[in-house]
C-alpha cells in the first residue's frame, strides 16, 4: 500500500483512527455475520476496512471523496475480493453496492464536518422516509453530537435532536474516545454509538411524523421557556392544559424535560382536538 504524500486534510475533517482497541469495539459493535454486507463511509487509509475484511461480513463496501487516497485502498485491499470502493461525496453518490444490492450495516468513522446531512441521509428525518433501511449503523462522532443523540430528558445535553433521533432509532452508547486515539488529534473528544433505525411499521409514519416534527420544532426554538409559553402560539391555552394533563405533561415543564414519546402523544391529542 502506499499513501505516500497525503496527508490529513482539514477540508475533508480528516483525523485517522489509530487505536487498535477502539477499531476493534467498533467492529464487535456491528455483530458482523456473514450475511452482513457491510458500507463504510470515509475509510481514509483503510484502518477500520482492514478490520472489518477480517470480520464474517460478506463483503465491505467504502465510500471516499479524497481521490488521492483512491489509489492507495485499492492498492491495499486488491487482493480481497470482498472488498469493493466508489469515489465520490457520501452525500450524493449511490450508497447501494456496485451490484446494485443495497447493504444492510453502516460502520464508519464519519467526517465531524457532515454529520446532520450524513445522518439525515442514513436514518431520514421525522415525517420523511429514508432511501434504505439499514439493520444497524456504529458511527464514531463528535462526542458532543452523539451525547446529544442519546441523551435522556431532563439531562443539560438532551435537544431537539435527542427526539428526532430517538424517534427514528433505537441509539445507544460504545465507548468514549479520547483525540489521542487519532492522527493528527482533533480538538474535540469522540463517542461511538449505535444507531438501530426503526422499521417501517413501527416508524411514525409521514403524518404523525410531520406533526412531532412541528411541535418540537416551535417547543426548542425557546428551549429555556416553559410550554405554556411556546406551545400556546399553536392552541389555546385552556385547551392545551387539557391535552398536556391527559398526557401527563406540566406546561410548566421545559421541553428538554420531555420525553420522545410523551412528544408523540402529544402530537396525537393535537390532531384529535383539531378535528373538533
Amino acid at each position: 500500500m502506499s499513501f505516500v504524500g497525503h496527508s490529513a486534510r482539514k477540508r475533508f475533517g480528516q483525523h485517522w483512527l489509530r487505536d487498535d482497541s477502539v477499531l476493534e469495539k467498533i467492529v464487535a459493535a456491528a455483530e458482523l455475520s456473514n450475511s452482513d454486507r457491510v458500507l463504510e463511509i470515509g475509510p481514509g487509509r483503510g484502518a477500520l476496512t482492514e478490520k472489518l475484511l477480517k470480520s464474517r461480513a460478506e463483503l465491505v463496501h467504502c465510500i471516499e471523496v479524497d481521490l488521492d487516497l483512491i489509489a492507495g485502498l485499492r492498492k491495499r485491499f486488491a487482493e480481497n475480493s470482498r472488498f469493493t470502493l466508489r469515489e465520490g461525496d457520501a452525500l450524493s453518490v449511490p450508497l447501494v453496492h456496485p451490484d446494485g444490492l443495497p447493504v444492510n450495516k453502516v460502520v464508519a468513522n464519519i467526517p465531524y464536518n457532515i454529520t446532520s446531512p450524513l445522518l439525515e441521509r442514513l436514518i431520514g428525518r421525522l415525517g420523511r422516509a429514508v432511501e434504505h433501511h439499514y439493520e444497524k449503523l456504529v458511527l464514531l462522532l463528535q462526542k458532543e453530537v452523539a451525547d446529544r443523540i442519546i441523551s435522556l430528558p431532563g439531562q443539560s445535553s438532551f435537544s431537539a435532536m435527542s427526539v428526532r433521533l430517538q424517534l427514528l432509532a433505537n441509539c445507544r452508547s460504545v465507548c468514549d474516545v479520547p483525540p489521542s486515539s487519532f492522527s493528527p488529534p482533533p480538538k474535540v473528544h469522540s463517542k461511538v454509538i449505535i444507531l438501530e433505525p426503526y422499521s417501517s411499521t413501527e416508524s411514525l409514519g409521514f403524518e404523525l411524523g410531520t406533526r412531532v416534527e412541528a411541535l418540537v420544532r416551535t417547543a426548542f426554538l425557546s428551549r429555556r421557556k416553559k410550554l405554556r409559553n411556546t406551545l400556546i402560539a399553536l392552541i389555546p391555552l385552556n385547551d392545551l392544559e387539557t391535552l398536556a394533563h391527559g398526557q401527563g405533561i406540566s406546561l410548566d415543564q421545559r421541553p428538554q424535560e420531555i420525553a420522545p414519546d410523551k412528544w408523540v402523544q402529544l402530537a396525537k391529542s393535537l390532531k384529535k382536538w383539531e378535528r373538533n
